[in-house]
């Protein structure tokens, strides 16, 4: 028998798939219904979409080191055996999530496909319902107290 805190949150979509998906439609409207582009300053642009994509990739490089270095899986549904309080944990409860959307978003800018950047959103809402609900559900449970004094003092996107 298995018992709950041997398993993970109740996570039944891999979120990444989500946010792979939302890309995807972008390129297809952008392609195939209506192209969505910014057609000014293309430097201050292209500029603009490399650090918010550069800002997004940081963190969900810095939130798996500290995963790999403390043994765990990043994946929802595998157990967590600890709180990570550190690094980007200090100032978002999702640092992968938030990563994500910042990388859509600065992708969509970079390419000009201003659709990626606009699905970046409701992505990140499916994530919210589909994994950082039930993600908080296990921790609360397994965590308690020291958990909800986490979520006291640390916000759950930005």
């Amino acid at each position: 028998m298995t018992l709950p805190d041997e398993r993970g949150a109740k996570v039944r979509f891999p979120p990444p798939l989500v946010f792979l998906g939302a890309i995807l439609l972008g390129v297809i409207v952008q392609r195939m219904v209506v192209p969505l582009s910014l057609s000014f300053a293309p430097g201050l642009r292209v500029a603009a979409g490399v650090l918010v994509l550069a800002c997004g990739v940081s963190l969900v490089v810095s939130a798996r080191i500290l995963f790999k270095r403390t043994g765990q899986n990043p994946i929802p549904w595998k157990t967590t055996p600890e709180l990570i309080l550190q690094g980007p944990y200090r100032f978002t409860r999702n640092p992968m999530y938030l990563g994500v959307t910042l990388f859509m978003i600065g992708l969509g800018l970079t390419v000009n496909n201003i659709w990626i950047s606009l699905f970046a959103a409701p992505a990140l809402l499916i994530v919210h319902f589909i994994a950082v609900l039930p993600e908080e559900r296990y921790l609360a449970g397994k965590f308690g107290e020291s958990y909800r004094n986490f979520l006291g003092r640390v916000r759950r996107y930005v």
